[in-house]
C-alpha cells in the first residue's frame, strides 16, 4: 500500500545552517499525524518542502506516490493545507471566499456546499468574513484546503489562538476528518496535550532530525510503567525516591517516578509509600498511571525551555 506522505532522507540547508536532516517519515493512509517539535526543530521548514514552497538540498518527499520536485502540480494536486495566514476578504461571505478558490481550481460550484457541510459552517455561509470568529475562520480555511477533497491535508498549527471551547471544536474537526473527508491529515503544533486527544500516529523532530516515530498507541504502550505522586514536600520526596530504581519527573499535577520495564507496580506503590511516610512525607495521593505523550517527549529530547507545552 502506498504511504499518504513518505519522505526519505529529505534534508534542507540554508546556508552553512542545517535545518532539516535527512527526514525519513511515513504516515499511511487516513492517519491523523502529530508533528511536534520545539520552536526552530525544523517542522515549518519540513511543512513547505512537503507542499513544494520549498526545494529540498536533499532526499525526497512523496503524496500518495508522486514526487513532490519531479512532479510539483501532480503532488500539489494531491494536497490542501491550512497555515497560519489565512488571506480571507473581510468583505465577502464564507461562501463567496470559498467561491474564489472554487473557480480557480475549476471545480463545481456544488464543491462548496460539501465543503462547507464538513466544517458546519453551511448556516454561517452568507456571513461576512469579517464577522466571523477566529474559530469560524479556521474552519474556513479548513473547508477550503479541502476543495476537491484531496487526499492530504497538512495544517500548522490549527488551533492557534483559539479559545477552550474552539479548541475543543477543532479537535472534534480534526478527529473526525479521516472519515468525513476521506483524507490523512499531518497537523503540526505545539501542544502536546493537544496532539495527544488528536492524533493516532506521531513524529517527533528535533534539531532538524526525526527522533521519534509511529503509532500513538503502541508507542505509549512501549513506556516503561509510571507512578504518579502528590506530596506536600516535593524536594524532601525527591530525595526518599532517588533512592529507588526509577527515573524522576515533575509535571503538572506533580512528580512522577518511570519503573524500569517489568517492574512489578503494587510492590513498587506499596514500597514508595511506605518509604515517603518513614521520612515523614505526607503522600496525597500515589498510584499507576497510563504513559502519556509528554513522557515520549521528554525521553526523546533534551528539556528546554522553549519545549511544546502540556496544555
Amino acid at each position: 500500500m502506498v504511504a499518504a506522505i513518505e519522505t526519505e532522507g529529505l534534508t534542507r540547508r540554508f546556508g552553512r545552517h542545517l535545518a532539516v536532516d535527512a527526514v525519513s517519515m511515513t504516515a499511511p493512509e487516513r492517519a491523523v499525524y502529530g508533528f511536534l517539535g520545539r520552536n526552530g526543530a525544523g517542522k515549518t521548514t519540513t511543512l513547505k518542502m512537503l507542499l513544494g514552497l520549498l526545494k529540498p538540498s536533499a532526499g525526497s518527499a512523496r503524496l500518495c506516490g508522486i514526487d513532490v520536485t519531479c512532479d510539483r502540480i501532480g503532488a500539489a494536486r494531491k494536497v490542501g493545507s491550512l497555515l497560519e495566514a489565512h488571506g480571507f476578504y473581510g468583505h465577502l461571505t464564507g461562501r463567496e471566499n470559498l467561491d474564489l478558490t472554487r473557480a480557480l481550481l475549476g471545480l463545481p460550484p456544488p464543491e462548496i456546499d460539501r465543503v462547507l457541510e464538513v466544517v458546519d459552517l453551511t448556516d454561517n455561509a452568507r456571513r461576512r468574513v469579517s464577522d466571523y470568529s477566529l474559530g469560524m475562520c479556521q474552519r474556513l480555511g479548513l473547508a477550503r484546503a479541502m476543495l476537491g477533497a484531496p487526499p492530504v491535508l497538512v495544517l500548522d498549527e490549527p488551533t492557534n489562538g483559539l479559545d477552550p471551547d474552539g479548541i475543543a471544536d477543532m479537535r472534534r474537526f480534526l478527529k473526525a476528518l479521516p472519515d468525513r473527508a476521506g483524507a490523512t491529515v499531518l497537523l503540526s503544533s505545539h501542544l502536546l496535550g493537544e496532539i495527544e486527544q488528536t492524533a493516532t500516529h506521531i513524529g517527533i523532530v528535533h534539531e532538524g532530525r526525526l527522533v521519534l516515530e509511529g503509532e500513538l498507541a503502541r508507542l505509549k504502550a512501549d513506556l516503561a510503567p509510571e507512578i504518579g505522586l502528590r506530596v506536600d514536600d516535593v524536594e524532601r520526596a525527591r530525595g526518599v525516591l532517588r533512592r529507588h530504581d526509577l527515573t524522576l519527573s515533575q509535571d503538572a499535577t506533580g512528580l512522577v517516578a518511570r519503573l524500569r520495564p517489568g517492574a512489578d507496580h503494587d510492590a513498587a506503590i506499596a514500597g514508595l509509600n511506605r518509604d515517603l511516610v518513614e521520612a515523614g512525607v505526607a503522600v496525597f495521593a500515589i498510584g499507576a498511571r497510563t504513559p502519556s505523550l509528554e513522557s515520549l517527549y521528554r525521553g526523546v529530547t533534551p528539556s528546554a525551555a522553549n519545549a511544546p507545552e502540556t496544555v
